[in-house]
């Protein structure tokens, strides 16, 4: 089944996940219409290569064409305008960086892969299991359907005591007018009609005493399910968003917290209806120790309490600032770009429909001066809350702000007590509501969580650390000083969050070997008797000295190089990556020769891979052979597969081969590659040679990778030989050049002077 339909048959708040994944950049209604197309595409693949990117771009293109012309068959002028429109902003968007448009999909149809692997995960194993937010969730559903019972039956209440009270009035009116005109009653009728009329004042007025009861009830079992929200969902959904932030699981259903928020206010509301209404029944009725007189101001007092409080608390931010040109990286904005920002008010009423205007402001509780960098907030900064912009909910999406320091003279942005990535900022958000009928005013805040906010991109993976750092150690908006004395972290905490960084641009997290060795590295031989030890935040993103790189950027490096070059490969599990050489060696000892591994090298700040094989000498000692490893630059102008696939070594009779047979524990190399490798060039027929004169007199050449033996090792082949005996060249050489150096070394000198002679 495909995977847009699964997902539209998950519960609201899988959804609402869904939900959250799409907004103007790429908006939903590509993915409904376009779904079988997407899903068909390697994304994947087509986010690292910029020509096949442009490709798929006017493709995407042509199908917006296709569904236009659909939609103009069925003269259905709204959704042709639409697609008009969504095409106009995606050629605006992504014209001049498709890749960016191919990394939005990739990372989206993940996304849509690990809601619905949470969603099947959260299916009950038998009828006695139930997750414990399923069951959290039901105790609410419980409680707003206690409260909204108890708000029915006090409405029912009223109307039965509003016509009780008009019964009451009239037989009392009536028995009023015969004691007057005394019209043939006898002394006994009327004394059985007076204790009639007083048995319904005694009624009424229990009626009464009951009504004000269960509306009392109905404010105490609001205030209880309020409290439970604003103390523990609302702050709950706040610390799940922080997670989903740095790259945790996806959030969960806003939609949800927005349903309880509203039930609240309907009830409230309801039960300000019920005041009024009891207000009237008391003018045209009281007596004396009347409870609606008594109890009038108080229930109004605290019915108003409620509702400013549920208010105050309703406005959020939905989807946290964030610069669309790096959307894994949200909070980390740079100068002069523009980022968006989405927020919601949970009380989702028609009467507040667009009566909200929001402004946003920076830096406004901020009261440190001396060294602390200033900036202006540029764009449209105020907008109106409507539902008419975010499939029904009542929100507003502030989408082209841009930040501005504020140049002032003499004050340099080194002269602060942090470094630029580590001071924090905040974006806060302001409104006002009105409550006509009742005068109340309530003002409404929000802010969002910290941002960092760099002047060039190379600051960026500093500033994400920092990111990390602070989410995954507190829940604090307003604590902007947190770098100034920065907690350590458990490594348990940190294992998590790094395992998040490579499945949120991947399909793998990290695995607990793949842990245990960045543990090793991080907590040396701490990390065996110490799992829970404590890492220092200089430890995590700062080097002890000017050789040394820190261990957050040697994270990023890898992670930008499995991003570009070795995504399928980390996808399907070829690469080890993070491994100990003593594990390392621990893993190949036994295994037949020529097997070898992947990983990932200590020693390369901007991210490289190599590999290490198996040999064994003539005592049948394991020997062990790493190559130089691949950084970016080499991995541009061939792939590791094929690197893997044309690998060379002088070995015997110094005639270059392949060492490389089976990729760890024993897959075969073709087999675990094969599917990578290029596809075979057709050959060039003569008539195309005679219509192409271009092509006459080249031969093929393949670019490939060869290692050369230390010369001390070429005397005695029989000579065990060590890592350094290896040495990969430093340049990429064409399959022809080997084979020219494999003949001459074999005795054919006559081959490079006849080549020679071809190519003059």
């Amino acid at each position: 089944m495909a995977q847009w339909i699964q997902l539209q048959m998950l519960d609201c708040k899988y959804l609402e996940q869904v939900d959250q994944l799409y907004d103007d950049s790429f908006p939903m209604d590509i993915r409904q219409y376009l779904s079988k197309w997407i899903e068909s595409i390697d994304w994947d693949t087509v986010a690292i290569q910029d020509s096949l990117a442009t490709v798929r771009f006017h493709d995407l293109l042509a199908q917006l064409d296709d569904q236009h012309s659909r939609f103009a068959l069925e003269n259905n002028f709204l959704l042709q305008h639409n697609i008009r429109k969504i095409k106009r902003n995606l050629q605006d968007r992504f014209q001049e960086d498709p890749v960016h448009m191919a990394m939005i999909i990739s990372r989206n149809l993940k996304e849509e892969q690990k809601i619905l692997a949470c969603a099947k995960m959260a299916e009950p194993d038998d009828e006695g299991t139930v997750s414990a937010m399923v069951v959290e969730k039901q105790k609410l559903d419980n409680k707003v359907k206690e409260m909204k019972e108890r708000a029915q039956m006090v409405d029912q209440n009223i109307k039965n005591l509003e016509d009780l009270q008009d019964d009451y009035d009239f037989k009392f009116n009536t028995l009023k007018n015969r004691e007057n005109e005394m019209n043939g009653m006898t002394p006994k009728e009327l004394e059985k009609e007076k204790l009639l009329v007083g048995r319904m004042c005694l009624e009424l007025k229990a009626k009464r005493q009951d009504v004000v009861t269960q509306l009392m009830e109905l404010l105490t079992v609001t205030q209880a399910l309020l409290s439970d929200l604003i103390s523990e969902e609302l702050p709950e959904w706040k610390r799940r968003q922080q997670i989903a932030c740095i790259g945790g699981p996806p959030n969960a259903c806003v939609d949800q917290l927005q349903n309880w928020f509203t039930a609240v206010a309907e009830s409230l509301q309801q039960v300000r209806q019920h005041q009024k209404k009891l207000q009237e029944l008391e003018q045209k009725f009281t007596y004396d120790n009347d409870p609606i007189t008594q109890k009038k101001a108080y229930l109004e007092t605290r019915a108003l309490e409620l509702l400013k409080n549920l208010l105050s608390n309703s406005l959020v931010v939905e989807r946290q600032p964030c610069m669309p040109t790096h959307p894994q990286r949200p909070m980390v904005l740079k100068t002069g770009v523009q980022f968006t920002v989405k927020l919601r008010f949970l009380v989702k009423l028609q009467e507040f429909n667009y009566q909200l205007k929001v402004k946003a402001l920076f830096d406004k509780d901020v009261t440190e001066k001396k060294g602390f960098r200033k900036f202006n907030i540029l764009g449209t900064n105020t907008k109106v809350m409507n539902m008419e912009e975010s499939n029904g909910s009542l929100a507003a999406e502030f989408r082209h702000l841009q930040l501005k320091e504020q140049k002032v003279a003499g004050n340099r942005t080194n002269e602060g007590p942090l470094i630029v990535t580590e001071e924090l900022h905040s974006l806060s958000f302001e409104s006002e509501l009105q409550l006509n009928q009742s005068g109340l005013e309530v003002k409404l805040e929000a802010i969002s969580l910290p941002v960092v906010v760099i002047s060039n991109v190379c600051q960026l993976p500093s500033g994400w650390a920092s990111i990390l750092w602070y989410n995954m150690l507190t829940s604090e908006p307003k604590n902007l000083k947190f770098f100034l004395t920065p907690p350590p972290a458990k490594w348990s905490q940190l294992s998590e969050i790094l395992s998040w960084q490579f499945s949120s641009i991947t399909n793998r997290g990290l695995n607990q070997e793949q842990l245990n060795m960045l543990a090793d590295k991080l907590l040396g031989a701490k990390a065996k008797r110490d799992p829970e030890g404590q890492i220092p935040w200089t430890k995590f993103c700062k080097s002890a000295n000017e050789k040394a790189f820190p261990f957050w950027l040697w994270i990023e490096g890898i992670l930008d190089v499995i991003k570009r070059h070795l995504l399928a490969l980390w996808n399907d599990g070829s690469i080890m990556g993070f491994i100990s050489k003593e594990r390392e060696r621990a893993l190949l000892s036994d295994k037949c020769p020529g097997t070898f591994l992947l990983r990932f090298s200590e020693s390369s700040r901007e991210g490289a891979i190599t590999f290490t094989w198996v040999e064994y000498d003539v005592h049948n000692k394991p020997l062990f052979h790493s190559v130089e490893p691949y950084t970016k630059k080499e991995l541009t102008a061939v792939s590791l597969p094929d690197i893997i696939r044309t690998y060379k070594v002088m070995a015997a009779e110094n005639i270059p081969e392949n060492p490389l047979r089976f990729l760890y524990p024993n897959i075969p190399k073709d087999k675990a590659f094969g599917k990578y490798y290029p596809k075979p060039i057709e050959t060039v027929e003569p008539m195309d040679v005679e219509n192409n004169p271009e092509k006459r007199g080249y031969m093929k050449t393949e670019l490939i990778s060869v290692s050369e033996v230390h010369p001390s090792r070429l005397q005695d082949n029989m000579l065990p030989m060590s890592p350094d005996d290896y040495r990969h060249l430093s340049q990429f050489v064409s399959s022809r050049e080997v084979d020219a150096v494999t003949n001459t070394l074999i005795g054919f000198e006559e081959f490079d002077i006849q080549m020679s002679a071809e190519l003059e």
